[in-house]
């Protein structure tokens, strides 16, 4: 006869196991010797092995029984349902190893497609991580909305007065508001944006639920004193051209 420890220790488990496997009605509980111990025979090991066996295989304690008392297509649906489980978990295991890839973790392809093109212009990561959770906020809040904006946006990147003008606002994310160097951003800016037109079949952010509209705008990706002023001055100038 063995007590409980030796009983663990035998097939591979905790005494705390055993005494779940006792409330849980999935091993029988012994009587007590007049030490007060309880004492476990050849049955019990074998019993015990069989629930160890079936629950470190993934099957919950409480399909256990079933599984014991081998009830008609038991073990199939079990084993159908531990399959859907490693599936699930794989999935995981790939989304875990993303973490350190936040666009495939949580953009599109055609958004993911746009920030290898934007990485590959080589500005700074400040500016990239900017403009990536911005399009992560675009894509969970307005999706349709991004969809049809993503291929114009992409394809910008090919024109180089726009490139330009990234990399001069990249080059002065830190600079002061009044720092002379600005105008010639602002002239370059305003230039592009005069010549630059947008499809007319594009959605408006009048389509966009006023909620997700807000939340996008608030959104402060980088505070850079100089591009709010560099903001200023070409919105200015294009309300004189207007």
């Amino acid at each position: 006869m063995l007590t409980i420890s030796q009983l663990a220790a035998h097939v591979g488990c905790t005494t705390k196991a055993v005494r779940v496997y006792h409330q849980r009605g999935l091993l029988p509980e012994p009587e007590r010797d007049a030490s007060g111990y309880r004492r476990y025979d050849a049955q019990a090991v074998i019993d015990l092995a069989r629930i160890v066996t079936l629950a470190k295989s993934g099957v919950p304690l409480s399909r256990i029984p079933d599984v014991l008392h081998a009830r008609p297509g038991e073990i199939e649906r079990i084993d159908s349902e531990l399959r859907d489980r490693i599936r699930e978990l794989q999935d995981r295991r790939r989304q875990l190893r993303q973490l350190d890839q936040p666009d495939r973790l949580c953009l599109p392809p055609e958004a993911v497609e746009h920030m290898e093109r934007f990485r590959a212009l080589g500005l700074s990561e400040r500016h990239e991580r900017a403009v990536r959770d911005g399009w992560i906020l675009i894509c969970a809040l307005a999706p349709g909305f991004a969809r049809a904006y993503l291929p114009v946006r992409t394809a910008l990147l090919e024109d180089e007065e726009y490139v330009a003008v990234m990399r001069s606002y990249d080059e002065a994310i830190d600079w002061e508001p009044d720092d002379p160097r600005l105008d010639a951003i602002a002239d370059a800016a305003f230039r592009l944006a005069r010549r630059m037109t947008l499809p007319s079949d594009l959605p408006s952010w009048k389509e966009v639920p006023r909620e997700a509209v807000e939340v996008v705008i608030g959104h402060n990706g980088i505070d850079s004193p100089a591009w709010r002023r560099l903001d200023e001055i070409v919105e200015q100038r294009l309300a004189r051209v207007v």
